[in-house]
């Protein structure tokens, strides 16, 4: 567990089943789950990353080896994510036939699908975000960041998904953390979060990579900052 002493938060991620997980948690435990779930049993181009490699430099090309992931949710994962949260934002909803609003992530043109969907339960609509990623290009060149997870999604991404459908104070789930990205923006923008990842070479490398992202000087501003500083400004 990490917390932050500024904001006041807690960030936990645990190296555990989704399942076991989440049924150790109480009714409406998290006000938005937000989720990457594997949609395909297949091993066709699902690659693991080889972790020794992750301390190199970003100029050394990281190696990867092949793994099966065949643990796609299926009705008891859904039973149980619907209950121990009040909304959902769910990554690949339209493999699982969920109905209702959905968020579109149109990629700009990658070589791996320009768009991506997820269901998102707070609306009944489709709404569009652009944001350009494919590891050699992303929308932000400067603050590139180095991918340990072969479906990896930016922090940018995750950073949008909170300023636009979570309130300050909301604890967020995420039961498939992969590369853990959900967990930065959270701390980034003061909301408690509490995640898992079932692949222990993920987990360790994504815990390394949350350890040397909130080791550096952060320039992020939080949602509590905000508005605490709301308040400052129409109180005066």
């Amino acid at each position: 567990m990490k917390y932050n002493f500024m904001t006041q938060q807690i960030s936990i991620a645990e190296n555990r089943d989704c399942l076991e997980y989440m049924r150790g948690l109480a009714d409406n435990f998290a006000d938005l789950a937000i989720v990457d779930p594997p949609y395909s049993n297949s091993t066709d181009a699902i690659n693991k990353v080889d972790c020794v490699n992750l301390n190199k430099q970003a100029s050394v090309r990281t190696q990867y080896k092949k793994v099966e992931w065949n643990n796609c949710p299926d009705k008891n994962y859904f039973d149980e994510l619907f209950r121990v949260s009040k909304n959902q934002i769910i990554w690949g909803g339209n493999f699982f036939g969920l109905s209702g609003g959905y968020i579109c992530w149109n990629k700009n043109g990658t070589a791996f699908g320009e768009c991506e969907l997820a269901y998102c339960s707070m609306i009944n609509s489709v709404r569009l975000y652009e944001f350009t990623w494919n590891g050699m290009v992303q929308g932000n060149m400067k603050n590139k960041e180095r991918r340990i997870h072969p479906t990896q999604k930016p922090t940018e991404l995750y950073r949008w998904l909170l300023k636009t459908y979570a309130k300050p104070g909301d604890k967020i789930l995420d039961t498939h953390g992969g590369s853990f990205s959900s967990r930065i923006a959270c701390w980034d923008l003061g909301f408690d979060f509490y995640g898992c990842e079932l692949d222990r070479d993920y987990f360790d490398a994504a815990e390394e990579r949350f350890q040397r992202h909130i080791a550096q000087p952060t320039f992020w501003e939080t949602e509590k900052e905000k508005a605490e500083q709301t308040s400052l400004f129409a109180s005066a």
